[in-house]
């Protein structure tokens, strides 16, 4: 069956649930944002009047009652996750979600559960498999462009650490930040991982030792084929956002990543220069938007997500085995969790 417009709820009325709003309001013909929903009356209000939407509530109840929504885009705080997904599965409503499902395995199984029961369809928002750099570096090592993948290596620094008010929630380190990039290896490698190491120390801010984290990582990973994968993580990046990656195969090299915001490079006496993307919303811009066109065609096709439950479960079971390794100074395996 085949639904020619999808009616689209949106809950979170914050900085992802702006960019996702934004899109489902003006870039997707076959989408319509029908409602808007958040726990803070202003910011759901002022969000549906910027999206020009009719509707506006803080009440989850009024999604999930209306027979008119087909599906729902989650982009609230971590915590509410796993509850939306569930209840949206129970009302027979397909879900978007951002990462991750949720910051615990057993509340992330009981969503995937609720969502399996229900045969509705989950996309978990790993958005860089939609950046056309990332997406042609997969096609390319499928393909076969490089040979067999050998290593591969993925470095992710945000330009400074969080608010303080959002670290004590966010489930540190590897459940936060690292968790895209245990997906994106995991995915470009295209098998999954045997065992974990990890090591962290805190260089940017006392805050994080304070709340038991950590604010730099490196985490070394081998997958099952024997091919190798290190993530390298920082809260700080002075010159702004950084997220590259380099796959090497036994017949060639692939390297991901472009960090100028003007395509433009200022050659002078004193040297060469160019600018730098600063935060993450405008480096993956384009993935945004192209990761909710694929989801709204999966409702309106049926067809599988192309990021499922079970992805987003496999990243966290690899943020779980970091930890592990963090604090054993031993290789774990993701397969215990």
């Amino acid at each position: 069956m085949t639904v020619d417009r999808v009616s689209v709820a949106l809950f979170g009325a914050g900085r992802i649930g702006k960019r996702h709003g934004r899109t489902l309001a003006f870039d997707i013909p076959a989408a319509e944002l029908s409602i808007v929903c958040d726990v803070d009356e202003t910011a759901a209000r002022q969000l549906a009047a910027d999206l020009r939407c009719d509707r506006w509530t803080t009440d989850p109840a009024d999604v999930f009652s209306d027979p008119s929504i087909d599906a729902v885009v989650i982009g609230t705080s971590t915590n509410a996750h796993a509850s939306l997904i569930a209840a949206a599965a129970s009302a027979g409503k397909h879900a978007f979600c951002e990462k991750p499902v949720a910051l615990d395995l057993e509340s992330t199984d009981t969503a995937l559960d609720a969502v399996t029961k229900a045969g509705t369809i989950l996309q978990i928002g790993f958005q860089r498999r939609f950046d056309k750099g990332f997406a042609k570096a997969k096609q390319m090592i499928d393909s076969g462009a490089i040979g067999k993948v050998e290593s591969i290596r993925e470095s992710m620094r945000d330009p400074g650490p969080p608010p303080p008010g959002y670290l004590p929630t966010s489930g540190g380190l590897y459940r936060d930040m690292t968790i895209h990039c245990f997906d994106c290896l995991r995915w470009l490698a295209g098998e999954e991982v045997a065992e974990v190491f990890a090591m962290g120390s805190n260089l940017v801010d006392p805050i994080f030792g304070e709340l038991g984290d950590i604010d730099t990582s490196v985490v070394s990973m081998r997958f099952e084929s024997g091919a190798l994968g290190v993530i390298d993580n920082s809260r700080r990046s002075a010159f702004g956002y950084d997220v590259r990656a380099e796959v090497f195969g036994s017949e060639g090299a692939i390297m991901i990543g472009y960090s100028r915001d003007t395509p433009l490079l200022h050659l002078s006496p004193s040297g060469v220069s160019s600018d730098h993307v600063y935060w993450f919303l405008e480096r993956f811009d384009d993935a945004f938007v192209a990761e909710m066109h694929a989801f709204i065609r999966s409702v309106q096709s049926g067809a599988p997500p192309l990021v499922t439950g079970a992805d987003g479960r496999a990243a966290m079971a690899l943020a779980y085995a970091a930890e592990a390794s963090l604090k054993s100074r031993t290789p774990i395996s993701p397969a215990n969790f």
